[in-house]
């Protein structure tokens, strides 16, 4: 893998944040859902509630986050949207010391940390294309990817064990601490950002300059599958993670600390998947290293739907884990990294702002119906739901000029 980009003290700056915030989520992420699950005892459908409150914000102000990172410069709104995000999570220990914490609560604390990682996470993304050349963003991006994943293999056991010493509240701590943390490394981002031109922000001109991003990504002959694809498997993938907390920690019957394991182990198979994602994009292009990593998820999700409540069931969840980590660690990097390549830069906070925005309204609906159907149906027919989506996403992929897509592609 080339180090263009980790050479580069700007970019470095940046991925450290993005590998800090990423440890503190996956901490946090065990906390509550262990909060949820057993201390507040929430049925299958209030998880998928809580879950949806997270991602909720995307469908009402993703795309606005768009039209505002591309009218602004994008470092700033990033610094402050970390910060921001710090004061909101500390108000779940906060609340749990008073008495207060209830599962209304904690979904309105989580809306509004969701609401503010919808601006921090636009403005990640678009400001990236500007830290580092073109021809290095496949490199950075699966740089962080391998940032996140080995955050995402030690953060869940780490989190697993912390709940256990000093409780779920608590833990949230790390993600607040990490939050800060981001947000003083970005200020000391350097990065030459230039003079935007004031223009007019009169309803009409929101109107169109959101309808030109979703015109951007819904014509382009390749983008428009990958956004379509995408928003098919947050909606399985949404189902699939709301249904397994309970399924894992009820009817396999795993601890805090077994099911944060279980879950670092998504991370042991996205490390590896990063690794190589830089190989398999160059070896099969663009659209064939983000079709490898969608075939992987139906088999992933399949077998995890298939074990049973032994030894060896819970060593199969661990397997799948593995498998699913592995499909998105070598499909994110290429799919993300590829349409930041082929996006002019003017456009940059409005795609990535209106996929995300969509994918995280797709999830809203599939941890909304995950949690109904896992309830009305059971916990395994939602996972077989949810394989049954991923299966969709590979067929659009398959069927579709993205397929054949490669990184030096400007194609529109």
């Amino acid at each position: 893998m080339s180090d263009e980009a980790m050479r580069l003290p700007a970019f470095v700056r940046y991925w450290t944040a993005s590998t800090t915030g990423s440890f503190g989520s996956a901490v946090s992420t065990v906390a509550v859902q262990v909060l949820v699950v057993q201390v507040l005892v929430a049925t299958p459908a209030e998880v998928g509630i809580v879950n949806a409150a997270r991602v909720l914000p995307y469908a009402f102000l993703g795309v606005f986050a768009g039209v505002l990172i591309d009218r602004v410069r994008r470092k700033p709104l990033l610094v402050w949207s970390n910060a921001a995000q710090a004061v909101a999570l500390l108000a779940i220990p906060v609340l749990w010391l008073a008495d207060a914490l209830s599962l209304p609560l904690l979904a309105a604390v989580l809306f509004v940390v969701g609401s503010l990682s919808v601006l921090e996470i636009a403005a990640r993304q678009a400001l990236l294309p500007r830290l580092v050349p073109r021809s290095a963003l496949l490199s950075a991006n699966a740089r962080i990817d391998q940032g996140d994943t080995v955050a995402a293999t030690s953060g869940p056991a780490l989190g697993g064990g912390m709940v256990a010493v000093i409780g779920a509240p608590f833990t949230v701590l790390a993600d607040a601490l990490t939050c800060a943390l981001g947000a003083v490394l970005n200020a000391r981002v350097r990065v030459a950002e230039p003079a935007l031109p004031r223009r007019p922000s009169t309803p009409a001109e929101v109107v169109g300059d959101i309808a030109d991003g979703a015109r951007f990504v819904y014509h382009h002959r390749t983008i428009a599958p990958h956004a379509i694809s995408t928003h098919v498997w947050f909606v399985g993938n949404a189902m699939a993670m709301t249904a397994f907390a309970p399924f894992a920690l009820r009817e396999m019957g795993l601890g805090a600390v077994a099911y944060g394991v279980v879950l670092a182990f998504t991370g042991v198979g996205g490390l590896l998947g990063s690794l190589l994602a830089v190989r398999a994009g160059r070896r099969l292009g663009a659209g064939g290293a983000t079709l490898l990593g969608f075939v992987v998820a139906p088999v992933a999700w399949g077998s995890s739907a298939l074990a049973p409540p032994t030894v060896a069931g819970i060593v199969l969840l661990g397997a799948a884990q593995v498998l699913a980590g592995f499909g998105m660690g070598v499909g994110n990097a290429n799919s993300l990294g590829y349409r930041q390549s082929v996006t002019p830069d003017d456009l940059q906070g409005r795609m990535n702002a209106t996929i995300r925005s969509a994918n995280r309204t797709c999830a809203v609906v599939g941890a909304l119906a995950g949690g109904l159907v896992a309830q009305l149906l059971g916990l395994r027919l939602a996972l077989w739901v949810a394989v049954a989506l991923f299966v969709v996403a590979v067929v659009v992929v398959a069927g579709s000029p993205l397929r054949t897509a490669r990184h030096d592609s400007r194609s529109v």
